[in-house]
């Protein structure tokens, strides 16, 4: 087993131990039945009951609070990158070459939380980077309750204005001076923030989102590498589902089946190492079905698989 999967395990057997300790004395049956069978299962020197053992006490030793606060933004990116995802209709198991993320304090996160996000949100590239205008932009409309009476009959020509500003220039300048100042049918006008309704734009094949000082910016652009590695992913995820639907044991070795789309069964012989791998099987045989076999929609293509343990 790899050593990080051995990490997670022990992190969670240690919080749930310690947990059950915590709350023996609220719960007393549910927590003594947990304790019995991860602690007493593996250990008869430990104490015969929950209610035998030492309250928990705090270990200092196991705070991080660089760890902590690091992985409090990992968890904004990734919620923020999910949001981006929906935004654009892209589903999770499809790849995406890359990412793009602007820290307004400025701090780059290590590789190893990089990785982290990568995973996550099964994105190929995480960048961080201190300037995300090039994939975005801002776009002004006049705040009627503060403009209307002041430009009246000119209020066609303030929005012809406002429609044709560089709004990341135009934004900077707000930000900066907290005003903008624009030139309408001639004359110089002022505006303030409160003066307009400022949305967000997007630029096409990118989709981002912003809160509390972190702005997250996908690329939604696929070209037919990532195209065919979502079909792979795909397919992998749908016999994953009917080996459990089949009842099969988690080690168990199995014959899968396809029938039904050409397409898919060109990647899926293109891949055919790879899904074995993953879903444990011996081998792939297209174009016929055997076993336990359902109807699927694969990313728009319709096809049967049959999943059969060897």
């Amino acid at each position: 087993m790899e050593q990080d999967k051995i990490n997670a395990y022990m992190t969670l057997y240690t919080a749930l131990v310690d947990i059950c300790k915590a709350a023996a004395p609220m719960i007393p049956f549910m927590t003594e039945e947990i304790y019995l069978n991860l602690v007493r299962s593996i250990n008869k020197e430990a104490p015969e009951s929950i209610h035998l053992c030492d309250f928990p006490v705090s270990n200092e030793a196991y705070i991080d609070a660089d760890l902590e606060k690091n992985m409090e933004k990992v968890l904004q990116m990734v919620v923020l990158g999910r949001a981006c995802r929906n935004t654009a209709n892209i589903k999770n198991r499809q790849p995406i070459a890359n990412m793009f993320v602007k820290q307004d304090d400025g701090e780059a996160l290590a590789d190893f939380y990089s990785e982290i996000i990568r995973d996550e949100l099964n994105v190929k590239n995480v960048t961080f980077t201190g300037d995300v205008r090039d994939f975005t932009s801002y776009s002004f409309k006049p705040q009627l309750k503060t403009l209307g009476k002041r430009f009246g009959s000119r209020l066609n020509a303030l929005r012809e204005v406002l429609n044709n500003l560089d709004g990341n220039a135009a934004m900077d300048e707000l930000n900066e001076k907290g005003t903008l100042t624009i030139t309408v049918e001639g004359i110089e006008e002022v505006l303030e923030k409160e003066d307009l309704l400022i949305e967000a734009s997007q630029i096409e094949g990118y989709v981002s989102d912003s809160d509390r000082g972190i702005t997250v910016v996908l690329d939604t652009n696929l070209n037919e590498e990532l195209i065919e590695e979502g079909y792979v992913r795909e397919v992998i995820s749908k016999v994953q589902t009917m080996r459990k639907e089949a009842g099969f044991e988690v080690t168990d070795r199995i014959t899968v089946y396809q029938n039904g789309n050409d397409k898919l069964a060109a990647i899926i012989a293109k891949n055919v190492e790879e899904i074995k791998g993953v879903v444990l099987a011996d081998s792939i045989v297209m174009g016929e079905i055997d076993g336990y076999s359902k109807e699927w929609d694969i990313n728009g293509e319709n096809t049967s698989i049959g999943v059969k343990k060897n």
